[in-house]
């Protein structure tokens, strides 16, 4: 069994800051990537960055230069720095792990924390 944590979520003021934190345990062998979505009431749940094993990194362009994605390897876990926030990025925001176990793979999604950006 795999368990995805996030934290980190609250509320901030529009040009703010947030850190968000997800962390996967459980038993597989490579966690293959490590992404964040998220998801505002009646829209669809959409990419907001990925880091795959190898470092490599994408953002939706809405985020570029604002949000960062990081990795602490020995931790299994990802780390969303999100600056310069704006009321548009309030949203669900969800931790999804990419992982094997045994040759095969497996996506686990977190429980989402809420991220508010108001005055």
């Amino acid at each position: 069994q795999v368990q995805v944590m996030e934290s980190g979520g609250g509320l901030v003021q529009p040009g703010g800051s947030l850190r968000l934190s997800c962390a996967a345990s459980g038993r597989f062998d490579i966690i293959n990537a490590m992404a964040w979505y998220r998801q505002a009431p009646g829209k669809e749940r959409e990419s907001v960055a990925v880091i795959i094993s190898g470092g490599n990194t994408e953002y939706a362009d809405s985020v570029k230069g604002r949000f960062t994605i990081s990795r602490d390897y020995a931790k299994n876990t990802v780390y969303l720095q999100m600056n310069s926030l704006r009321p548009e990025d309030a949203a669900v925001y969800y931790c999804n792990v990419n992982l094997s176990l045994r040759g095969a793979n497996f996506r686990y999604w977190g429980q989402g924390t809420q991220v508010t950006v108001s005055s």
